[in-house]
């Protein structure tokens, strides 16, 4: 309720600088503008929404799955790791606008450079929180299973993969904020549908409340998304739902 409230009141605001304040609505449409964009293309939003949507999903499905088997590989050879991991950080300083020409060169216009891009922006996350969490496993638990000879792989299965499986499901969670905006960009890129070339395709045309509505269709999806995923996380590890807040 109070997040809510908040929004309503900032909806206030923003309807009463779009009235009183001195700015186009071109650059700045109303709330109420938004609003009826959101009905009058709710047709075209929904269409492009789909796209984007499957886009997102598979991006994010690859990157949990790459990135939970390069966290795995990291933590089982501290060679790999002391090779790679500074390199993995340093991707992070490279824009995503200069890759993504490139894959859609490799990869063509159809939906695997997406797909990749998507990953690519997903990917750092979640291999920072899983393998991180594979690496604060209580050693006590480690060494009574080895004190019972149980082999590495055991380990792993008994007591390291059960703690890391909450922190790469809250890796996914961090992910999905910034696999829209990846999504975005990989439409902005070379695209004929989705979210992002709908907002491409609109400014120009001057329909810049279509574009602020579907801004907000792809603020709900990732809102929707990350409560997905919180919902997973509940269920699939109950025992840590009271270690996070609502």
């Amino acid at each position: 309720m109070m997040a809510a409230g908040l929004v309503v009141v900032l909806l206030g605001i923003w309807q009463l600088y779009a009235d009183v304040g001195d700015v186009d609505d071109l650059i700045l449409p109303s709330p109420s503008e938004v609003a009826t964009a959101l009905w009058d293309d709710r047709g075209l939003l929904w269409d492009n929404l789909l796209v984007t949507a499957q886009e997102v999903a598979l991006g994010i499905l690859a990157a949990v799955t790459l990135g939970c088997a390069f966290a795995i590989a990291l933590h089982f050879s501290r060679t790999l790791r002391r090779a790679t991991y500074p390199l993995l950080v340093a991707t992070q300083a490279i824009p995503i606008v200069v890759v993504a020409p490139l894959l859609i060169v490799w990869l063509g216009f159809g939906l695997a450079p997406k797909i990749a891009i998507i990953a690519l922006v997903c990917f750092f996350p979640i291999v920072v929180t899983t393998l991180d969490a594979l690496g604060r496993v209580d050693r006590d638990t480690l060494k009574l299973l080895t004190t019972l000879d149980a082999s590495r792989w055991a380990a792993f299965r008994f007591a390291e993969a059960p703690a890391a499986l909450p922190a790469a499901l809250s890796g996914a969670k961090i992910a999905v904020a910034v696999a829209v905006i990846g999504a975005v960009f990989a439409e902005y890129s070379g695209s004929s549908e989705g979210l992002g070339h709908l907002i491409l395709q609109s400014i120009p045309q001057l329909e810049t409340a279509r574009a602020w509505a579907a801004v907000v269709v792809l603020a709900a999806f990732a809102i929707a998304l990350f409560y997905a995923l919180d919902l997973a996380q509940r269920r699939l590890v109950p025992w840590t739902a009271t270690e996070r807040t609502p």
